[in-house]
């Protein structure tokens, strides 16, 4: 993982593990949603985001009927298409 994909992953995974202020959410919330929907649950789902639960890769490949090596993929690319946005960048200050 690169290193501008690495610091949103460990931002998201504090979310998921020690949640996030109204703002947190409301940044996080625009930002995923320069993702498909597809993608956009994917993380939400594999970070525990919003006060969903967080789920198991596995079952996160179930739901979207493909292996849980192209859903790991799909994650990875997701963080590196939101990781090199300004939205980020901004978020990230």
């Amino acid at each position: 993982m690169d290193p501008l994909s690495h610091s949103l992953h460990t931002y998201l995974v504090t979310l998921g593990y020690e949640g996030a202020t109204h703002e947190q959410e409301h940044q996080m919330e625009h930002l995923l949603a320069l993702l498909d929907p597809a993608d956009e649950q994917a993380l939400v789902s594999y970070y525990g985001l919003f006060d969903e639960p967080r789920l198991a890769l596995a079952d996160i490949a179930r739901s979207r009927h493909e292996a849980p090596e192209q859903t790991m993929a799909a994650i990875d690319r997701s963080l590196r298409r939101l990781a090199v946005t300004p939205e980020w960048q901004m978020i990230k200050k």
